[in-house]
């Protein structure tokens, strides 16, 4: 009696059992079957759920098998139980919930640095802030000492003269290669420090150099350096900054990338006037030791993988269990996952129009304010006669228009992008919704290249000059922050990578293009060279436009070999 008794129980729980194999075996071929459909805007691990959820299914119907011949032969509640493990081999962790997956410990977990208090947050930030606005300042400090280090050095060639200091944002255009990579296997805190320890040391061999092609050779490595805040900063906002209020934060970040650049030169004039050219980077020196300092001592590690890794070894020491992982713990050595990583930043470049638009259109745009930069010196002492003391405050016009920039950014980009997500019925914020500034900021750019180009050609009152280069900067800057605002948007994990790959073009288009401008204005002077620069803004206009209408469709291309980059 007992044995039929349990013979009935053992029947009724593998009916049980094959119930629910039924069920997930129904429910996976719903899921395949979405899959298909929705297969052009998957990544490429989702491209083979379907072949993973066939196998899975073939799986089950090998243990309904077993089952079903278990109902027949009468196997005991020790052949069931092996019928259970079998199946449970037979399914993937993204189709079982894995209980050795370590991840926060829910949305409030207040190790995850979105919940830091905002201190601790706008700390991190001003930090890497001032970092950027070193970085952006020694780009263009010592341009007003140029003449007199070419007359030190004896040099009189105006191409050298002009690349002495581009070859700084050539630098800026190399090291993102690597140190973005770095920055997402070994987390921002590493990369934080050797970027300012670097930067540093090659700072003080700038002021030492004895010639000019050793000079130019620090330079490059000062700018290499220079590089980590740029495409880290973007990160370390994406690590701690929610999208919806991230536009001021981004703002903050990028005043210092661009006003260095601009302060820089008005500073360097009167300290080259007053103490040599090589005072420029002593001063450099001491600010960047002062940054570095601080921040040996309050950056904290911001990068989600690099804090869930941690947190993951912690508990694998703690309880024993070796199989413990963080969640995006791919299973890859350090070795390994660099080899993945390095030259990440060239490949969204390559796969992603998007990116390689943008990049292009940034690029056009930042060689243009580096273009004003190394010929407003000149334009201004021949022109307007300013003294080498004072030129530096031609600058100030781009300076301005900067900040007025900067406020107006930080005080629409996020309510735009809020009243466009609200106005879609979605509630998906998506990173297109951060370029309608971006286009107002592409009409002003022409119009103070105009302005600027026949106000110098025609010797109008200095002030008309600098007021194009106000218009200009305003423009710069719009474009600047929301090209740099979308890539987070875009790409919040791998910012560090997308804002790399722009780096690197507009860094390169930085560096080049003002080689040309002295052959550029003897040709066609000051007047008509500068139109020229106009009507190629005038002719990307469009760009950002398209991108805000088309951009989420465009960024769906190529988006299987991106999602295994």
């Amino acid at each position: 009696m007992l044995d039929a008794e349990k013979q009935a129980n053992d029947l009724n729980t593998i009916r049980q059992i094959k119930e629910v194999v039924d069920e997930k075996s129904s429910l996976d071929l719903k899921q395949s079957s979405d899959q298909k459909d929705a297969s052009e805007c998957h990544t490429k691990e989702e491209f083979s759920d379907s072949t993973e959820v066939s196998s899975i299914r073939s799986r089950q119907n090998d243990m309904s098998a077993g089952q079903e011949k278990c109902s027949i032969d009468g196997c005991d509640t020790a052949d069931i139980e092996e019928v259970q493990r079998a199946h449970s081999r037979s399914i993937p962790p993204e189709h079982a919930e894995d209980t050795n997956i370590v991840d926060w410990e829910g949305p409030d977990d207040p190790e995850n640095p979105m919940n830091w208090s905002s201190l601790k947050r706008w700390t991190h930030i001003m930090l890497v802030s001032a970092a950027n606005f070193l970085s952006g300042i020694a780009s263009s400090m010592f341009a007003p000492g140029v003449p007199a280090l070419m007359e030190e050095f004896n040099s009189t060639n105006t191409i050298l003269a002009s690349f002495v200091v581009t070859i700084f944002v050539l630098g800026l255009a190399t090291g993102p290669i690597v140190f973005a990579p770095l920055s997402e296997i070994y987390g921002r805190l590493y990369m934080q420090h050797l970027g300012l320890v670097g930067f540093l040391v090659f700072t003080i061999a700038c002021g030492v150099s004895s010639n000019l092609n050793m000079l130019i050779g620090f330079r490059l490595m000062q700018g290499i350096f220079g590089s980590v805040p740029l495409t880290n900063a973007g990160a370390v906002i994406a690590d701690m900054v929610r999208q919806e209020v991230r536009g001021f934060a981004m703002a903050i970040f990028t005043l210092g990338v661009l006003l260095g650049p601009v302060i820089g030169p008005v500073s360097g004039g009167f300290l080259s006037a007053a103490k040599g050219w090589r005072w420029v980077f002593w001063v450099l020196a001491m600010g960047a030791g002062t940054v570095s300092i601080i921040c040996f001592v309050v950056w904290r590690e911001s990068y989600a993988p690099i804090l869930l890794a941690r947190k993951a070894a912690r508990l694998r020491k703690s309880t024993g269990n070796p199989s413990l992982r963080s969640k995006y713990d791919k299973g890859l050595s350090d070795g390994d996952q660099f080899k993945h990583s390095i030259g990440r930043a060239i490949k969204i470049l390559i796969y992603s129009p998007v990116v390689l638009t943008l990049s292009l259109y940034m690029g056009l745009v930042y060689a243009y304010f580096y273009l004003l930069f190394t010929t407003l010196t000149r334009v201004f002492e021949e022109n307007y006669g300013f003294d080498s003391s004072i030129v530096g405050l031609s600058y100030l016009g781009v300076g301005l228009g900067f900040l007025v920039a900067q406020v107006s950014y930080a005080r629409l980009g996020d309510e735009i992008m809020r009243r466009m997500t609200k106005k879609s019925g979605s509630s998906e914020m998506k990173p297109e919704y951060r370029l309608p500034l971006c286009i107002v900021g592409g009409m002003l750019v022409p119009i103070g290249l105009f302005w600027y180009g026949w106000s110098v050609e025609k010797r109008i009152h200095w002030i008309m000059p600098i007021i194009g280069t106000g218009v200009m900067g305003m423009g710069n800057c719009l474009i600047f922050v929301s090209i740099q605002s979308y890539s987070v948007d875009a790409f919040e994990l791998y910012a560090a990578s997308a804002l790399a790959a722009n780096t690197v073009v507009r860094s390169i288009m930085a560096a080049v293009l003002p080689l040309a401008a002295p052959k550029l204005y003897q040709a066609l002077g000051l007047g008509w060279g500068n139109s020229l620069l106009a009507f190629l803004a005038l002719a990307i206009i469009p760009v950002p436009i398209l991108l805000l209408k088309h951009g989420e469709s465009i960024r769906g291309w190529n988006m299987e070999r991106i999602g295994s980059l």
